[in-house]
């Protein structure tokens, strides 16, 4: 089972095109294209009945009253928890691939609507739902994928990594608006097989 990407190599940073921020030279950080990498996949065990696709980022930070403030770093030794920008479900058993740009393609502010993916796939929200809470010019229910944004004063660089579950359900068990949280707690038990791509992305140019 095999999972890639014709945008960038695993273990490679992500470019700029596929994430939801960027440096500006001024203000620290602007959106960015936020257009979703190309991503391929084939050779799931025999018996896989569907795919489940998730995005997340390994290193967010665990508390937040440094992160993106003036004068402030987040530090390198902080705890760190996972931040999911994408959970899909029902991807058809097999080989396939999206186009880059097919989950994305620009960054929508109060979030993508509905769970309706494309080609009879369910995608969850993603944790900038909860990341643009109380902003009103974001704030909504994010669907889908939306690529990295990193705090800008970070002091470590990202790693996220798509993971490509085949599993012995037909439907994931996951209903609404779910989570990348609650997908992965519904396929616990029923993964066949497992392939991953990573990669790296930064906003600080000093960041290790």
């Amino acid at each position: 089972m095999r999972l890639w990407s014709d945008s960038f190599s695993d273990g490679q940073p992500i470019p700029e095109r596929h994430a939801l921020g960027r440096l500006h030279p001024t203000s620290h950080i602007e959106l960015a294209p936020n257009r979703s990498p190309h991503l391929a996949w084939d050779a799931p065990p025999a018996e896989t009945r569907s795919l489940v696709l998730v995005c997340h980022d390994r290193d967010a930070p665990s508390r937040g009253e440094d992160v993106n403030k003036e004068g402030r770093t987040v530090a390198a030794d902080l705890p760190r928890v996972d931040f999911f920008h994408l959970a899909m479900v029902d991807l058809p058993a097999g080989s396939g691939s999206f186009a880059e740009g097919e989950l994305a393609d620009g960054v929508t502010a109060h979030g993508k609507p509905g769970s309706a993916g494309p080609r009879g796939t369910r995608v969850g929200l993603n944790d900038y739902t909860g990341w643009f809470k109380g902003d009103p010019t974001m704030e909504g229910q994010y669907h889908g994928y939306d690529g990295p944004c990193p705090p800008w004063n970070d002091s470590i660089i990202h790693h996220y990594t798509f993971t490509l579950y085949a599993v012995d359900q037909a439907r994931c068990p996951v209903e609404g608006s779910f989570t990348g949280q609650q997908v992965l707690a519904a396929i616990t038990g029923h993964v066949l097989g497992q392939a991953t791509l990573g990669g790296t992305y930064t906003i600080n140019p000093q960041a290790r």
